[in-house]
């Protein structure tokens, strides 16, 4: 059947008011907001905090670990991420050591009783890989998957970035795929753009997928955080944005929508405190840094919703 043009118009104006409602995300009634961290170098574990609004966070457990790393040699729990799956768990993966070429993996029903932690080896076919630096988890709805993916250097593998600065790291973003957290696929570079690049993360956007990432170019400096867009979780993803955190020496980005905003929470390690920037549409960003107040000593976490429930669960 043929529509008229105001009908088309209609029509797609209609489709745009649903896809902007759809990306309006306020909290529910029963939802607070959880913030997983790590302190010093990560030896004592996991950390939580909450928060009613997304700005002012109250640790959990007094500020104490609530689970200890128990692999790899160093037992460091560095950058841990959680993401709430299909399947009713929560799935948690992490930084083991400065120099593994594995990360570490763990489940929970509650977020309290945490399932016997594993280091999944996902670079081991690469013997000289240096690393794997802050792996986080991204849900594929449309291939019904999970990405893993995560920073490392194999040395002489890329020659745009390479510095004698910074120990001679220069990483790109790898990735790999799971639907059972029991078998994955073979490790791949998810982002390559000539420069090096860490803290990867990934959200879903309308229709496409956008990435948060730290330039860790060293010469010139670098050090901000853009951002990248693809049309699928496992890209390409395009060129990187212009940085949206300003002046900062910014790492560790973990992003969310509130409502008609994003946020964007980032580590400003430099000075030992948490930042975070505002943006409606992905493109203009503002720093409301000073309206965040996070526990201090907080490195590089990730945000996700929790019901009140479940919070009520957790060492207060």
């Amino acid at each position: 059947m043929l529509r008229s043009p105001k009908t088309t118009l209609l029509a797609a104006g209609a489709l745009l008011l649903s896809l902007a409602c759809q990306a309006q995300k306020p909290l529910k009634k029963n939802e607070v907001l959880l913030f997983s961290y790590f302190k010093g170098n990560g030896e004592d574990g996991l950390h939580l905090a909450t928060s009613p609004d997304g700005l002012q966070w109250t640790a959990l457990n007094g500020d104490k670990s609530v689970l200890t790393p128990a692999v790899s040699k160093d037992k460091l729990m560095r950058d841990p991420c959680i993401i709430r799956g299909t399947d009713g768990l929560f799935h948690m993966v992490w930084t083991t050591s400065w120099h593994d070429r594995g990360i570490g993996y763990a489940s929970s029903k509650d977020l309290v009783h945490w399932s016997e932690q594993q280091e999944i080896p996902v670079m081991a076919p690469e013997p000289e890989a240096r690393n794997c630096w802050a792996p986080e988890i991204t849900y594929d709805a449309p291939h019904k998957q999970y990405l893993i993916y995560w920073a490392t250097t194999i040395p002489g593998r890329f020659q745009a970035g390479e510095s004698k600065l910074d120990a001679g790291y220069n990483h790109r973003i790898y990735y790999v795929t799971t639907s059972d957290f029991k078998t994955y696929s073979p490790a791949k570079v998810l982002y390559d753009k000539d420069f090096n690049v860490i803290d990867a993360s990934i959200q879903p956007s309308g229709r496409r997928y956008v990435m948060f990432l730290k330039d860790e170019t060293r010469e010139p400096v670098q050090k901000n955080l853009r951002v990248a867009f693809a049309d699928q979780a496992a890209g390409p993803y395009g060129a990187p944005s212009a940085p949206i955190t300003g002046k900062y020496w910014a790492e560790g980005p973990t992003a969310m929508q509130l409502g008609n905003k994003w946020l964007v929470y980032f580590d400003k390690y430099t000075e030992h405190k948490y930042g975070a920037v505002t943006s409606t549409d992905l493109e203009h960003w503002t720093d409301i840094s000073d309206q965040v107040q996070f526990p201090k000593g907080a490195r590089h976490g990730t945000v996700l919703r929790i019901t009140k429930q479940e919070l009520a669960q957790l060492p207060k």
